[in-house]
This record gives C-alpha cells, sequence and structure tokens, in this order.
C-alpha cells in the first residue's frame, strides 16, 4: 500500500501520518546537508519532539554497507523495536538507505520518506525500490518494500543547488517521455532556470502518477516497469564511470541520449522529436566526459545491469510518446555508436 500525501501544510500532515503509524520510538534519519537545511524547518513539530536523530554523511558515495550498519546500530542502541517507525528526511540516498534499513530492521518496521530533493520527490521515494551500491555497481543490494506515507513539499526545493534540481528534472523528463507529447512539451517549455514552484509542484504530481502507473501494474518489475529504465542502463554506467563526479539525473540525461538514439534508429521514435530532446538535454546538461577509449569499460559496467539476461544487454526503447519496447538486445556495435553519438552526435 502507498500512500503519498502533496503537503502545503507540513506539520499538520507530518503529525498526521505518525498517528497513523504505530509507533513506540521515532527515529529521524538526516544526511549532512538536510541536518544543516531541512532539519531546522521541522525539528520544532510536537509530533517530532521526542524523536531520536540519526545522522550519515551525505552524498552517493556514503549509500554503502557502511551507512547502513551504522542506521541499524543506532536503531539498536535506541532501543528500537518492531513497533518503532523511522523517518528519512533527504534525498535519493537518504531515502534509499533508510528504507533499506527500515524494512530489514527487526524483519521491519514503519518507515515514512520526507524526500527533500526533486529526484527524492519524483523518483527514489516512489516506487517501493530500496538499497546500497556494492562493490562499485549501483543499487546493487536492496528490497522492495513500500514507505507507509510519502509526503512531497516542493518549498524544501528552495534548499537545493541547480545541479541537484536539474538531476530530479531529468526523471521528470524521463517520465513524460514515457507519458504522451503534451506532458514532454510541459517539460521542455518549462523555465527550470527560474521555476514557479506552484507550476512545478503540478508537475512533481503529473510526473508521480505517471510512475506510479507502471509500479501499480509491476511491482516486481517483471515486465512493464522495465519502461522506468529508459535511459538508465546507460546512465548508471556513466554514473559509475565518474566515480560518484556525475549526479545520477545527469548521467541519465546522457543515458537518455544514447536510448533516443537507439530508439530512432531500430523502433522508430520520431527523428525530429529525438533531437528536440536531444538539444534541450545537451543545452542543460552538457555531453558525457567520455572517450572512444573508455567504450570498453562504459560496456562491461552495462553488463552488470540488472535487467540484463545472460549476456544480452536489456534496453527499454521507444517507438513514440508512450509506445515503450521493452527487452530490445542492441547489439555491441549498436551501443558503440550511441556512445559515439552521446559524445560528439
Amino acid at each position: 500500500m502507498r500512500n503519498i500525501v502533496y503537503s502545503t501544510q507540513l506539520k499538520h500532515d507530518l503529525a498526521l501520518t505518525i498517528s497513523e503509524c504505530e509507533h513506540d520510538r521515532i527515529f529521524l534519519l538526516v544526511d549532512e546537508n538536510t541536518e544543516t537545511h531541512c532539519l531546522p524547518l521541522i525539528i520544532s513539530f510536537f509530533s517530532l519532539k521526542e524523536a531520536t536523530i540519526i545522522r550519515i554523511p551525505a552524498g552517493e558515495k556514503n549509500k554503502n554497507v557502511n551507512a547502513l550498519t551504522h542506521i541499524w546500530s543506532a536503531l539498536s542502541n535506541g532501543c528500537a523495536t518492531r513497533h518503532s517507525l523511522l523517518i528519512s528526511l533527504g534525498g535519493g540516498t537518504v531515502t534509499d538507505v533508510g528504507d533499506f534499513a527500515a524494512s530489514t530492521f527487526k524483519r521491519g518496521i514503519n518507515f515514512i520518506n520526507i524526500p527533500t530533493t526533486l529526484l527524492g520527490m519524483v523518483d527514489a521515494s516512489v516506487g517501493g525500490k530500496n538499497g546500497i551500491d556494492f562493490n562499485g555497481l549501483k543499487n546493487e543490494v536492496g528490497t522492495f518494500a513500500q514507505p507507509r506515507f510519502t509526503l512531497i513539499h516542493t518549498p524544501f526545493l528552495q534548499t537545493l543547488p541547480y545541479s541537484e534540481l536539474l538531476s530530479g528534472f531529468a526523471e521528470m523528463l524521463k517520465h513524460a517521455l514515457l507519458d504522451k507529447e503534451q506532458t514532454w512539451s510541459d517539460i521542455l517549455t518549462f523555465d527550470i532556470d527560474k521555476p514557479d514552484l506552484t507550476q512545478l509542484q503540478r508537475m512533481v504530481e503529473t510526473s508521480v502518477r505517471i510512475k506510479e502507473k507502471f509500479v501499480d501494474s509491476d511491482p516486481h518489475e517483471k515486465g512493464i516497469r522495465k519502461a522506468l529504465n529508459f535511459g538508465h542502463t546507460f546512465g548508471h554506467a556513466f554514473e559509475a564511470f565518474s566515480n560518484g563526479k556525475l549526479l545520477h539525473g545527469h548521467a541519465v540525461a546522457h543515458g537518455m541520449v544514447c536510448a533516443l538514439y537507439l530508439s530512432a534508429l531500430k523502433t522508430g521514435f520520431p527523428t525530429e522529436r529525438m533531437h528536440q530532446t536531444v538539444s534541450f538535454i545537451r543545452e542543460h546538461y552538457g555531453r558525457p566526459a567520455i572517450y572512444c577509449d573508455d567504450y570498453e569499460q562504459l560496456y562491461a559496467l552495462m553488463l552488470h545491469d540488472k535487467k540484463n539476461k545472460g549476456d544480452n544487454i536489456m534496453l527499454t526503447l521507444l517507438a513514440g510518446f508512450g509506445d515503450i519496447k521493452t527487452n530490445q538486445t542492441p547489439s555491441k556495435e549498436e551501443i558503440f555508436e550511441a556512445l559515439d553519438f552521446a559524445r560528439e552526435g
């Protein structure tokens, strides 16, 4: 069961959602950034007066076993029981590792997400996927577990640097491509440089609903939910190759350039719309910092993707807006062509 609350009165809505969750103790997970910029906005709430704060380092590089065991230890040392509640306040790293910790501690305790980044709102905190990076590979270990509630409060976005806002906007672009041309047009014409938060809240709701549609119909990613991986097999390879220097959404944006190229080449995605989308991505995200000599390493990283079968790289491609083709198996030569296009096309 998933309950998403689009909150305009966070104090009231958080108190209400906490009251709906059985809890003998409350734990509040933050990282260094959300402790500085976001925690002060809610720590005075009466509903959190007895909450125990758990702190982890910020950044994707800290979405690892060390952060996970630190949370488990804090819960154990804080006398958490199967009836306790963990609230994760942060972006995708915080909600991913926090949800994984909560879903496994005492075989599972209640948890609430309060995403504070655009990426966290439209992607990481919705869909029930959680986990950690392991052995140099993204999201290599994790579970499927839904938060009791996710509270989406867009004023938190005012605390974000521009690069983080762009990171989330890339996932919104992906959702738009999976939906319809009007949704795609709304993304490309939105002024992300000077965002109207009221308009952005409506667009976030639309983006979340698109993702929910796929999650509801395929919660464990056996079929159509693979659509949400559009651009991600390339993107995760770019992200891993950068050794943490490339934000997730920026990597996915570059990955979508590759996937759009292959979509136009193999499944009939309209070439004009492909070029318009690629132009938008290059304007805001640039081009990936890769060279021809890097292709073999990138290909090896793609081979580790969880959607693959055997030695076949399995991609999601598009024949048009919302016309999704999962389980596509381009050749190695075609993948290298797509990397060429992303780099210099």
